[in-house]
């Protein structure tokens, strides 16, 4: 971890695990089954296992395959987020939360690349992607916490609808038609 990454875990504690379980409670609360909500929220526990089995790996082919598993499922994740979710919440009035969320998951996807050039059975790997699991499950907990659960309020049934097509579209356009 750097002197950087550091700093910024000193002045940014994360949050507890019973404060991220409360929040993914009332993200699922709100999410009804097949919307957009809904599907992220299964997407956030594919992405949480997939650390785990990044972190679980015992050799370094292992870890090199389970962590080239997790950057796909991170990264259609966020793209689809980034072209359905946040420009949605930008239109219901959290364009500060949209912009933050942008650059928070171009930040994990700048880290995963690399993490790539560590020696994945080094301490600093498990160390980079200690930090990398931190940064996603904060910010997580910011969309299932708060920002999500704004835009499930506010958007109106008809933007609710073409919301949820449209993440399944782009998500479904850089997983596969049969990942949704």
């Amino acid at each position: 971890m750097s002197v950087i990454d550091k700093a910024i875990a000193a002045i940014t504690p994360p949050e507890s695990e019973e404060a991220r379980v409360e929040a993914r409670a009332k993200a699922e609360a709100a999410a009804t089954p097949g919307d957009w909500l809904s599907l992220i929220l299964d997407h956030h526990r594919q992405i949480e296992r997939a650390f785990d089995a990044v972190e679980a790996a015992a050799a370094p082919a292992e870890r090199i395959a389970a962590q080239k598993a997790l950057g796909v499922i991170l990264t259609g994740h966020a793209v689809a987020e980034e072209a359905a979710i946040y420009p949605a919440m930008a239109e219901e009035h959290q364009v500060g939360h949209a912009e933050l969320a942008y650059q928070e998951q171009s930040a994990a996807k700048m880290e995963l690349g690399l993490l790539e050039r560590l020696d994945p059975m080094s301490q600093d790997y498990l160390d980079k992607l200690g930090h990398i699991r931190g940064a996603v499950t904060h910010h997580i907990y910011s969309e299932e916490g708060t920002w999500f659960l704004q835009l499930k309020q506010e958007a109106s049934a008809d933007e609710q609808s073409m919301i949820s097509q449209r993440y399944k579209e782009e998500f479904s356009r850089y997983m596969g038609s049969d990942a949704v």
